[in-house]
């Protein structure tokens, strides 16, 4: 699988706390005392919040205005993929979306940009600059993709043997698996937080392949649907818990 493109989920600090829990919300604003006492759930004081709260503005995360911190235009646009789980797909006609890199030699931070936009994009790496997937997905190039890749459209002989090559669909049904265990057994805010950040970043890796290319087991669908509604009920303990 290509989650070594991915950051591994990092240990919670006060940013990633507020910046989760901003993301969980609609609209994406909160006063900071209630920012502040989710903070609390995960033992990191409140001067610690405040602090991380004053970076972030400064960072360009969030805006503050009368004591209430809402997210910028950026991440609202990520709230919004966030709330999408799966990407609009269309049938598949078997063909394949190629991606090749064909601008000229790129600094370390554009390459990097790259990568974790191919990621975002479902794009597996064949080899050195040159990605693809199944075109059954409906996106357009953008950002780094559209600055770096000129794209062409593909066919392979053997599309089973391609997608075994490029994907671990073994590995990522057994870790979806026990996600789906772990939202079932998330019966406190701190493991409900922990389990949506897990789903979220697995639901990333999910190449989202036409059915065609899937076992017939495959837990994708299945995941989602749990996911979708248990982050409904969480928010709303969430919520709660920050407004009490």
């Amino acid at each position: 699988m290509q989650d070594r493109h991915l950051p591994a989920i990092k240990p919670l600090t006060a940013r990633s706390v507020a910046l989760s829990t901003l993301l969980g919300y609609h609209p994406p604003a909160l006063p900071v005392s209630a920012l502040v006492r989710v903070g609390g759930l995960f033992g990191i004081a409140e001067r610690t919040t405040r602090v991380a709260l004053t970076r972030m503005v400064q960072d360009g995360d969030v805006v503050a205005e009368n004591g209430v911190y809402r997210l910028t235009e950026r991440l609202v646009r990520r709230q919004a993929q966030q709330d999408e789980s799966s990407p609009r797909s269309r049938p598949w006609r078997g063909d394949w979306e190629m991606a090749i890199v064909t601008a000229p030699a790129r600094a370390l931070p554009e390459r990097v940009a790259l990568r974790k936009a191919m990621v975002a994009y479902r794009l597996a790496e064949l080899r050195e600059g040159v990605w693809i997937r199944p075109d059954n997905l409906l996106h357009e190039p953008e950002g780094a993709i559209a600055e770096q890749c000129t794209f062409f459209i593909s066919r392979y002989p053997d599309p089973a043997e391609l997608v075994a090559q490029l994907w671990d669909l073994a590995g990522w049904a057994a870790e979806a698996r026990r996600l789906r265990t772990a939202l079932d057994n998330a019966d406190t805010l701190v493991a409900g937080f922990m389990a949506t950040a897990e789903v979220l970043r697995h639901l990333q890796l999910d190449p989202c392949l036409p059915e065609e290319l899937l076992p017939g087991d495959w837990p994708g669908t299945a995941l989602r649907e749990q996911y979708t509604e248990f982050i409904k009920a969480y928010a709303k303990r969430l919520r709660d818990y920050g407004e009490g």
